[in-house]
């Protein structure tokens, strides 16, 4: 349960890393390094035989990767000029709505009783498609305006997400009895480093905050909403049950703001990485009212 837990932690950091930013903003390097920790971890709690499951969900899980590349982009273009979003704003944006499910959102369906194997299959195959889509789709949106070294993303990507989840898999497949009893530690590191990664954030954008935060809070909580309704009205209309509808909406609507935010600081500005931060607090939040709904409803 402590994940429910998470909204409030990250507002604490990020409260504190606001008043005392001294204490964060000379830890920005380790930003990356987390990143790719929070992936190895991720792989070590998977196997070989959890892709499989992509075969038994494949049509489903097709529908969930669209909406997640497809609409999550496109949304985060029109609220950014809906708002009137400053260019570093919008590129933060962007890289959020491009990115891929949060690995948040494998925990959110367990808890709101949806389909878990769906779940870590539509995030692995998210997680392997934005590696090429979102340094395109950051480029369509945004190349005009904005010098987006698409190559140098994509490479970067392979990096931090491809080669740790695949050394993770490497290391459960031979070491997995090892291993078991240190698998809940993995989601507690995860959840730690993420709440690093956004008090680092909160305390570079110290001097924007009380400027730029609440267009940039409308955002974020516009486009989160936007993309759980679409997921679950989608599986609905295609004739799925709730159980398989809640859990896209889930995994569509939690992005892996992360990684936008190590994209954001790496490629950008720390403006740009003001969204991502903002986003891993709202998007938790909502997934953990959303699930709680359904775990209420869903119960015996």
């Amino acid at each position: 349960m402590a994940i429910f837990l998470f909204p409030v932690w990250a507002v604490l950091v990020s409260i504190l890393a606001y008043l005392f930013p001294a204490l964060f903003t000379q830890l920005k390097s380790w930003i990356i390094p987390l990143l790719v920790m929070v992936m190895l971890s991720m792989g070590l709690t998977l196997t070989w035989k959890d892709f499989t499951r992509i075969v038994s969900y494949r049509n489903i899980v097709m529908v969930g990767v669209a909406i997640q590349f497809l609409v999550m982009p496109l949304a985060a273009w029109l609220i950014s000029l809906l708002l009137g979003l400053s260019s570093e704003l919008m590129t933060g944006m962007m890289l959020v709505g491009a990115t891929a499910g949060g690995t948040a959102s494998n925990v959110m369906t367990y808890l709101a009783r949806g389909n878990v194997a769906l779940s870590v299959s539509m995030t692995m195959i998210s997680t392997l498609v934005a590696v090429f889509m979102l340094p395109l789709l950051t480029w369509l949106y945004l190349g005009q305006n904005i010098d987006v070294p698409a190559a140098s993303m994509l490479t970067m990507l392979v990096k931090v997400i491809v080669l740790p989840v695949l050394a993770g898999m490497l290391f459960n497949h031979f070491f997995s009895a090892h291993l078991k009893r240190l698998t809940p530690w993995f989601s507690r590191f995860s959840i730690l480093a993420i709440l690093l990664i956004v008090a680092i954030v909160v305390a570079l954008n110290n001097h924007n905050l009380s400027v730029l935060v609440w267009p940039v809070v409308c955002a974020v909580m516009l486009h989160n909403l936007i993309g759980m309704a679409c997921g679950y009205l989608a599986a609905r209309k295609l004739g799925y049950d709730s159980v398989i509808a809640r859990t896209v909406a889930i995994e569509v609507g939690m992005q892996n703001s992360g990684l936008s935010v190590a994209l954001a600081l790496k490629y950008f500005s720390a403006t740009s990485a003001l969204p991502g931060a903002l986003f891993s607090i709202w998007h938790n939040l909502s997934g953990a009212m959303f699930a709680s709904y359904w775990a209420r409803k869903d119960k015996p």
